[in-house]
């Protein structure tokens, strides 16, 4: 290997197996000091393409360089009551077990993030921690792209996927002498990302073995959830109802820590209702339902069996609208797009809303929704988002996105020869 770097055969792992640590140290310095010169503007060699795009998006964000700071630290009776009552609090007897009990004299810290990056558990080697204070890792802290750029459990959670930050790859100068191994950790009912595990240390932590090290631990911590999912405890204790609509699933309602199912009709009133805060009259609410139009009278029994499980106090009249608030996980998926999170739009949308249903209404907000995911991914381009759109309901026979998937793979890969022979079956059928 030279000082150009390594084209590692994983791009989500730092080095491969045998590589020469120092030369590539050096080169991915040197990368990093000519990207934040230039201003991003430079072609770049020897940089995995996962952490270029997250310098990037670092540097759109006006992300300092060579200051971490911290202006919404969390701490004290703030941060127990928070993470008491935070779902990634039920495996972090799992994380301990697994990974903390070994850290103790190793140089290496265990770090638990929630969903947004931040910090909620740092525990390990305490030399170790002690020198994190100078870069602010400390609970509490937010370790999200948007606050401190490149780093492996804010990345991790950036693009949904288990990911290894090298030293130089961190887009922070003081966090230079560090490496991490992150992955995130996902709701088993909702699919909802709960947060991540890291794994942060000196340069062995960018050893493939362990990023698997820390994807089994993410295993068996989901697992663990999972179990918790089964026995009927909630992992979103939350007094805002929600509601879940996309995926074959029976469409529910999670209230106080609740789960009630849903009949379809209420399912889409809810949903219709949620799209349209300003509220509805009984007659557009009519024809949002039914092409054929709902009588007033129909429109009037549905509501009223709605309020009963609802609640009155939620749904009002004349016009018909939502008094209090109301998750989605359509909004999810929105505020994903809205956020440039095209791994988790793709991920929280690869099933239907509502399937099966054919008001109006809903046909909008699926036309609207897939429409949005799609143009964001054909944006993005990345050959593993492209390959769960395409093997999901709405991509199966998308032939722009088939086609997409295969320019973003490399003709060498036996993968290559499926993709065309599917795109050609497709392009065949659409000609017939």
């Amino acid at each position: 290997m030279t000082d150009r770097g390594i084209a590692t055969t994983n791009p989500w792992v730092a080095l491969d197996p045998g590589a020469d640590v120092a030369a590539h140290a050096r080169a991915v310095l040197r990368a990093h000091g000519t990207f934040v010169s230039a201003r991003g503007k430079d072609r770049l060699d020897g940089v995995r393409s996962v952490v270029r795009d997250s310098w990037s998006r670092s540097l759109q964000r006006g992300i300092d360089p060579d200051v971490v700071e911290q202006p919404a630290l969390l701490s004290g009776h703030d941060l127990e009551e928070y993470r008491a009552g935070h779902p990634m609090s039920l495996i972090r007897p799992v994380v301990r077990k697994l990974l903390v009990e070994d850290a103790a004299d190793s140089g290496l810290l265990v770090a638990i993030t929630d969903g947004q990056g931040r910090l909620l558990w740092v525990e390990g080697d305490h030399a170790a921690r002690d020198r994190a204070l100078s870069m602010s890792f400390v609970e509490g802290a937010d370790w999200s792209e948007d606050r401190v750029g490149t780093n492996a459990p804010g990345t991790a959670l950036a693009v949904d996927h288990s990911v290894q930050i090298f030293g130089a790859e961190h887009f922070n100068r003081t966090v230079h002498e560090w490496s991490c191994s992150a992955a995130p950790v996902h709701d088993p009912t909702s699919g909802r990302v709960l947060g991540a595990i890291d794994i942060t240390g000196g340069h062995r932590v960018a050893a493939p073995e362990v990023l698997q090290l820390v994807r089994a631990t993410v295993a068996a911590a989901e697992a663990e959830l999972r179990l918790h999912a089964l026995s009927g405890r909630p992992l979103f204790p939350s007094a805002t109802p929600r509601i879940e609509t996309i995926g074959a699933g029976r469409p529910a309602l999670h209230r106080g820590g609740e789960r009630v199912g849903l009949s379809r009709r209420h399912a889409e009133i809810l949903l219709i209702l949620a799209d349209h805060p300003e509220g509805l009259s009984s007659d557009r609410l009519a024809m949002l339902l039914d092409e054929n139009e709902l009588d007033s009278v129909t429109i009037r029994a549905e509501m009223s069996r709605l309020r009963k499980v609802l609640g009155a106090e939620h749904l009002g009249s004349r016009p018909y609208r939502l008094l209090t608030t109301l998750d989605t996980d359509v909004a999810d998926v929105r505020r994903a797009l809205d956020r440039g999170d095209v791994a988790s739009a793709v991920r929280l949308c690869t099933g239907e809303i509502l399937p099966g249903s054919v008001a109006p209404g809903i046909e909008e907000i699926r036309d609207e929704l897939r429409s949005g995911v799609r143009a964001a991914l054909l944006r993005c381009g990345e050959e593993h988002l492209l390959a769960q759109w395409t093997s999901s309901v709405h991509g199966r026979e998308d032939i722009t996105a088939w086609a997409a998937y295969r320019a973003s793979i490399d003709p060498r890969s036996p993968r290559f020869a499926q993709v065309d022979a599917t795109l050609t079956r497709l392009d065949r059928q659409l000609a017939t």
